[in-house]
Formats: C-alpha cells, structure tokens, sequence
C-alpha cells in the first residue's frame, strides 16, 4: 500500500536522510495523537527497539492538559510517573503532508510490570477485536468524519473569543461540486496526502452546512481504521493550519448548523474463510426483504440491546449532546432501520456488503472507544441471539413511542454506570477511569459562565 512503510524500509529511508523526523504517537482519552517528534537516527538506535517514556498523567487530565484529581490510575499521590510507548511496526507510514517526516502508532506499557495499560483506548479497542478472534471474527469497520473549514485561523478564533466565526461557505453544500471547488484547495491536499500515508481514500464531498466537508476513507480491519482516523483527523488540522485555515471536528460549532457526525460502519467476517460473516440467505432482517445471515440479526440486536448505556463512548462530553436535533440528520432515537437516515442506525448494502452504520457517534467521539462500544455490543447479542425488532420506517424524529438516545452527558453516565453489560465486558478500572472522565467534564463546564449567559443576563438579568 501507497505509504505504508516496513521496518527495514523506514530504517533504510532514515540512513538515506530520506526520512528525517518520526512522529512517534498515541491516542489520549480524547481521541488526540499525543506523544513526540523524534529524530530519525535516534528513533533507530533508541525508540524502535525500547519505545519512549511518557509522562502518565496524558491518560489522566483534561482538555486543557490539567491534571485532573480523582483518577485511580495515576495522580499527585502516585507521583506521576511514565509508562512506556512502544511502536507499533504494523503502523509504520509516511506522513506525506509534512516534509521527510514518517509517523507510528504506539501501545502504552507500564513502566514496572511491562502489562499493557488497560485504559489506554487503543487496548481497549485491541481487547475487543481479540474477542472478535477468539469467537472466530475477523472486525472490520469505515468511519464518516464530517468537518467544517473556517475562514478563520485557529489564532483568529482565539483572538475573537472563538465568537463570529465564519464559515467557508456561506450555504449548505451537501453534494455541490461547485461550491466544493473553493475549498479544493484544502480538501484536496487532505485527501492527496491521506492517499499517500497509507490512508487509502474514497472521496469527498461537501455536507449539511456551509463550508461543512465529509472524506471517505476506505474500511479497514477494526484497530486500523481507528488509527487510520485518528491521523486523517490530526492530518487535517495540520493541513489546515499550514494554509492558514482551521478545519473542526466540533460535534455542535453552532447552534443554527448542522452537527459534524461520526458513522461508523461495522461488519464482521469469517477469520478462516474470509467470507462476509453477514452475508447469507438463512435470516431476513426483521420487517424487510433484505436476506442475511441469522449472526446479523443478532449483532444488530447487540447494538440496539447496548446503544444507551454505550452513548458515553459516542459522545464523550457536553456539547455532544447539543448536535442531537430532530430534523439535523443526527438522530434522537434509538431504533434501526434500512437505508433511512432518522434512526441511530441504518443498514446499508447487500450481499457481502450488508453492514450496519451507527449514526449515534459525533464528530468529537474517540474512535477507540466508540468502534470498542460497537463491536462489544454486537459480540454480546451474538452470544446471547439478541433479535433485534423489526425495522422501523418512516420519520423517526416524530415517534414517541421509540428508546430516545440519552439527551446530555449526565442521562449518558448515569446509564454507563448502571450497565451490567458496561461493567463486564470493559471491566471495573475502564469503568472506573471514564466515568470519572465524564465527571470532570461536567465538574468543569458547570463552573464555566459562557458568553451566551453573559449576552442574555449581563443587562437583562
């Protein structure tokens, strides 16, 4: 694959001077790409083999890199020690939108036993998609990341007070291809370089909202179309911010737009035969004429079964919530269907192409934990032959009587907490760690007074 590099070739392209910086990285809580630049010779004699120390409050502290009290993990208490991050040979890739410049993935270790770190979300996806391969599974999931491409710079916005910010566009471009021709200049680069790290690309296309943007990257194997998302969305601010632009992911960036969604597609496959483990003529899902296999109907049950209390994994923090508006294309009920765009999810395809999409997950989700939440949903209504309902059809947003998807971060904790399918399948110190990230999140925001109070009480109040 275009990109993709083996060991002997990185080593190779660093003694040719080919290859002067790695990127040597993992992903934090939110779903970031922390870690550090690392120069090519000593990334050969030093980091290949040992990895690098890493300072363990990054899996411990806020937005604002605070760290954050409470955690069990790690804290002053502890004394903030390392864990070790060891590349990952399997990601090796160019990071083709920055000069002589390769980039890897890495899983977290501790520092005294050498155990993986439990919390870390790329082992939590990876314990996952083993669970996947002990049941004889192959996962495989494509994520539809939405953005929109501000006018502003990331620097202007600051100086603004992140208020009046404008857009690219100035009306909706779902599917323009004229429109599109003006951030091309943008978009385009993103989607070239993507192609060329190893992140093969579908398209583009404009979306929902005025300089609002949607790239297709090519499903992968479950833990590598996370990572694959995670760099495309890292990839993309940087792109942006080297053409003076800003690119966000922000689920709800304004109340009077379109949300930037996450959907997830998700499939399994036969790890002996390879086949399409959802194709098949033994089952037709419920209330249609769509043949599949019976393991389908019960992954789709899985997911229906688990949406609720797994909806902290799909949107980590408050505005999340604020994206979920009847008549947005997000949807507000927790109900399935085929190929309609109101419900939390829609089956799409046939044959061997059949697959389930969640339309719960925002733009800001953590790839990891999200794609986690799914497959381990679905796994469990395999095990269980969970049978989903039958499909639901017509206007979703209208239907009372339909399981709503939790409407703020509290309701969505609450049902994280409360789930006995939560807490034995990610276990107690997963458990433990995120409810309490959901924690600090609300502790922070309820003591913030934004500019929308100060604009209704300053004078009225």
């Amino acid at each position: 694959m275009k990109g993709r590099l083996e060991t002997e070739e990185l080593i190779r392209l660093i003694e040719a001077g080919d290859v002067e910086t790695v990127v040597t990285v993992f992903p934090d809580m939110y779903g970031r790409l922390m870690g550090k630049r690392i120069t090519g010779h000593f990334f050969v004699s030093d980091v290949l083999d040992g990895g690098i120390h890493c300072c363990d409050y990054l899996l411990a502290c806020d937005m604002e890199m605070d760290p954050v009290p409470g955690y069990a993990f790690t804290s002053w208490e502890k004394g903030y020690g390392d864990f070790v991050a060891r590349p990952d040979p399997s990601s090796f890739r160019m990071a083709a939108w920055l000069e002589k410049t390769a980039l890897v993935l890495c899983d977290l270790f501790d520092e005294k036993d050498g155990e993986p770190v439990s919390i870390a979300p790329r082992q939590v996806l990876k314990r996952q998609v083993a669970r996947a391969a002990e049941a004889g599974y192959v996962s495989k999931a494509g994520s539809e990341l939405e953005f929109f491409v501000l006018r502003d710079s990331f620097e202007e916005a600051e100086r603004k007070n992140f208020d009046n910010l404008e857009t690219f566009g100035w009306y909706v471009e779902d599917y323009h291809t004229l429109h599109g021709l003006r951030e091309e200049p943008l978009v385009g680069a993103i989607r070239n370089a993507m192609d060329a790290s190893a992140i093969p690309v579908e398209f583009s296309k404009g979306e929902w909202g005025p300089g609002q943007h949607e790239i297709n990257l090519r499903y992968a194997e479950t833990l590598e179309m996370a990572d694959r998302h995670c760099i495309y969305k890292q990839a993309a601010k940087e792109v942006g911010i080297l053409q003076g632009l800003a690119v966000t992911f922000m689920a709800k960036m304004n109340e009077q737009l379109a949300g930037n969604s996450l959907h997830i597609h998700s499939s399994l496959w036969d790890s002996r035969t390879g086949g399409a483990a959802f194709a098949g003529e033994d089952a037709t899902l419920p209330g249609t004429d769509v043949a599949c296999s019976q393991l389908m109907c019960w992954y789709l049950g899985g997911l229906l079964e688990h949406a609720r209390e797994s909806t902290l994994f799909f949107a980590p923090n408050v505005n999340s919530y604020k994206r979920y508006v009847a008549g947005s294309f997000a949807p507000t009920a927790v109900a399935w269907s085929y190929d309609n765009r109101t419900t939390g999810f829609r089956v799409v395809g046939h044959g061997k192409s059949v697959r389930v999409e969640c339309r719960i997950p925002g733009g800001d989700a953590n790839p990891y934990l999200a794609m986690a939440a799914l497959l381990a949903a679905g796994l469990d209504g395999i095990e269980r032959r969970i049978d989903p309902p039958p499909a639901f059809v017509g206007d979703a947003y209208g239907a009372a009587e339909l399981p709503a998807v939790p409407g703020t971060l509290e309701e969505a904790l609450d049902e994280f907490r409360a789930s006995e399918f939560i807490h034995k399948t990610f276990g107690e110190e997963v458990v433990g760690h995120y409810a309490h990230f959901a924690e600090v999140e609300l502790d922070k925001f309820r003591r913030t007074v934004t500019s929308w109070e100060r604009r209704r009480f300053l004078e009225r109040g």
